[in-house]
């Protein structure tokens, strides 16, 4: 059936993504491929110290990235896009999003990038006996409980942005277990929320009045392939406010950027795993076994169809090479030189493989926000050099690229030097491998393992929750990974090894980056 035709009779599949700067929307075919996108600009905003994003600038996004979506579909098909098989929706991991009984709510939605809930997080990893990250949502929820919040006693319902969204359009409240696993520790047995940690936390809390039990509050935990609810009259029109778009549309199990991730990738089974690599970067590799004990640095998750995962996660990533980029392009304009941004990045980080193996001696710390990793509740972008180093435009671009990994290295090298995690190769994808060999070969020296991406590695997460979408819709069931195995048997690039020079020279930055911590330490003081 050719693609049209597709379209017309509803065969394709939709994946929607809110990125941290892009809402991405995807269409795929029957073959699972993407043929035809859409997409929204937007930026978080930091309000009294809180990095938030408002709920009506998430209706306005998923709106507009959908109507270009419909937008491409007809350009390029000369069809619009009145009905699909299966929708999915993800969203950036967890974060704390809270309504009352009346739906109303509560407090401005806390992104993954806040650092203010260390307290909380240190105490509820000594309870449980099992670390709880400060992005997660019960770290969120108990900080806000510590902080005595008024908010708290009138929660009738917690969830994350892909949650959020998903419950508006389809009256269900249900959390795919990857990002349930973001908001409060499952139980692998069961692949729900873990029943004996979830009366604890109420034992912890019980002396406050609340009227609610956690359990009541958090989404039911559903694993991928199962059946999500379905689109509502009103949630087509809030969709697509053009009122073309028909209600009944099933929809899979909404999920948080990880998990989608490690579905675009093919990352889903043993032994696999992948970094996904934009605004912040996380990498994930699915285990054999448990952790020996317990590692701050580490999050415990779970793929899409709940098997567990070790994840390394760092605030920070693109951010602030982008906005030195941005810089450098000014500076051509004010020469005269016109170039496009494609052509920039191309350019410039194309340098970056002719440096010095080490960067030449300099140093930066691409910190927008604060980062976890390395003890930061807040950042400050930094530069530094010394009187003797090799200042070179090359140098300094690999020095950007080199630091935007430095904290995600220090997490995993716990996962594979003190835990022994075997991985055979790592998938990338994300804004980071846009120039493709560049990025692959500066993270094949950060990480000493081959990397490969795929020929849809910029399609990201988008791309990922349509193919879940696909999943629950097919008629001959499949494992995860036999489905994903399936659809990426002809597209996975030739991995990059890591070169023995780069790699001795990332570990020689790495040394100086963790010794040159303090001058980040005075930054963050005298830089207001």
């Amino acid at each position: 059936m050719d693609i049209k035709k597709q379209i017309e009779t509803g065969q394709t599949a939709l994946g929607i993504e809110l990125g941290s700067t892009r809402i991405k929307a995807v269409l795929i075919n029957q073959d699972n491929k993407p043929i035809a996108s859409g997409g929204h600009d937007w930026e978080n905003s930091l309000i009294d110290g809180v990095w938030t994003y408002n709920l009506d600038d998430v209706w306005t996004g998923v709106q507009d990235s959908f109507s270009n979506l419909k937008k491409d579909v007809l350009k390029k098909y000369g069809v619009s896009l009145k009905n699909v098989k299966a929708i999915g929706f993800s969203g950036m991991m967890h974060g704390y999003i809270v309504v009352d009984k009346e739906d109303r709510q509560l407090t401005p939605f806390r992104t993954w990038r806040n650092n203010f809930t260390s307290e909380a997080s240190a105490l509820l990893t000594d309870l449980f006996k099992y670390n709880i990250p400060q992005r997660w949502s019960i770290a969120h929820l108990y900080q806000a409980i510590l902080n005595k919040e008024k908010h708290v006693s009138e929660i009738a319902h917690l969830t994350t942005l892909a949650g959020y969204i998903h419950w508006k359009l389809t009256d269900e409240k249900v959390m795919g277990v990857g990002e349930a696993s973001g908001m409060f520790p499952i139980d692998l047995a069961t692949k729900e929320f873990d029943e004996n940690l979830m009366d604890r936390f109420d034992t912890l809390v019980g002396d406050r009045g609340f009227k609610w039990k956690l359990k009541e509050i958090l989404p039911k935990v559903l694993v991928a392939g199962t059946k999500a609810g379905s689109l509502t009259k009103e949630g087509a029109l809030l969709l697509d406010t053009s009122g073309e778009l028909a209600a009944g549309i099933p929809l899979c199990p909404p999920e948080g950027d990880a998990g989608t991730g490690m579905v675009a990738t093919n990352s889903v089974a043993v032994r696999t795993g992948n970094v996904s690599a934009g605004t912040s970067v996380f990498a994930m590799l699915v285990l054999e076994k448990a952790l020996s004990k317990v590692h701050p640095e580490i999050d415990m998750v779970t793929t899409p169809d709940g098997f567990l995962v070790g994840m390394a996660h760092s605030n920070n990533c693109t951010s602030d090479y982008d906005a030195w980029i941005s810089l450098l392009g000014d500076a051509a304009q004010a020469l005269g030189a016109e170039v496009t941004v494609p052509v920039l990045y191309d350019t410039l980080l194309g340098l970056a493989l002719k440096a010095d193996p080490d960067c030449g001696g300099l140093l930066a710390y691409g910190y927008i926000s604060g980062e976890h990793m390395t003890g930061f509740s807040e950042g400050r972008p930094l530069f530094a050099r010394s009187n003797d180093s090799n200042f070179t435009l090359p140098n300094f671009i690999r020095t950007h690229l080199f630091t935007a990994l430095c904290a995600l290295k220090t997490g995993l090298n716990i996962l594979i030097e003190d835990e022994k995690v075997v991985v055979d190769e790592i998938r990338g994808h994300g804004g980071f491998f846009k120039t493709a060999e560049v990025g692959q070969k500066i993270m094949a020296a950060a990480t000493n393992t081959p990397i490969s991406i795929l020929e849809t590695a910029g399609e990201g997460g988008a791309w990922g929750i349509a193919l879940l979408a696909a999943f629950m819709a097919q008629k001959e069931k499949s494992t995860l990974p036999d489905f994903l195995n399936d659809v990426f048997k002809d597209s996975m690039g030739e991995a990059v090894k890591p070169d023995p020079s780069d790699v001795k020279g990332f570990n020689a930055f790495f040394e100086r980056y963790h010794k040159g911590l303090p001058l980040e330490k005075a930054a963050v003081e005298y830089l207001d």
